[in-house]
């Protein structure tokens, strides 16, 4: 096993920022308003499942089926678009019917383990040690639970307008993060 602490920061600050689990909190809190509880437990394992899986086998999945990951990311953007439609405008385009799967979709996947993650994963596969890259995504998997788990204070905390606020600043940074990771996966 090699122990790079540099390796081990720099994977982890980057999937820190791809992840954004700080700027998803208004679509967390409000996807929690919308089905009542998010299981912190089970939305943070399922992630670190889906990370690590795909961290060894994303690529040679993804060409199994004859996708690329242009297109994967394309199909990512769309749906960070739509969320960020959501909370911009303030209307309701997701609806979900089975309120107990709200930890997996949408928070899991696509919101914290989204495109950009998967993509950021298979990049520093190339250029850091795996055993690098898994203690980021724990030490990341970590920071997502702990925020999670305390969204309903830092809802209290911020008060409805705050979340507002937030809500609506974030969905502009993710309606512009979708469009660049439209626009770049699309070569224009």
């Amino acid at each position: 096993m090699v122990f790079n602490v540099k390796e081990i920061a720099t994977a982890t600050m980057v999937l820190f920022a791809v992840i954004d689990v700080i700027g998803s909190l208004p679509v967390i809190i409000d996807l929690r308003q919308k089905v009542g509880h998010i299981q912190s437990e089970k939305a943070s394992i399922v992630a670190f499942f889906i990370m690590v899986v795909f961290l060894f086998v994303g690529e040679s999945i993804l060409s199994l089926i004859g996708i690329d990951i242009s297109s994967f990311a394309i199909a990512g953007s769309l749906i960070l678009f739509f969320l960020s439609l959501e909370m911009i405008l303030g209307i309701k385009l997701y609806k979900d019917e089975a309120p107990a799967t709200a930890s997996i979709v949408p928070i899991a996947f696509p919101l914290l383990v989204g495109t950009g993650t998967l993509t950021s994963l298979l990049s520093m596969r190339a250029e850091y040690h795996i055993e690098s890259i898994i203690i980021a995504i724990i030490i990341n998997v970590i920071v997502v639970y702990v925020v999670l788990k305390s969204a309903a204070r830092i809802e209290k905390f911020l008060g409805i307008g705050g979340i507002n606020i937030l809500r609506k600043v974030f969905g502009i940074v993710l309606l512009a993060l979708a469009v660049k990771l439209f626009r770049t996966n699309l070569g224009i």
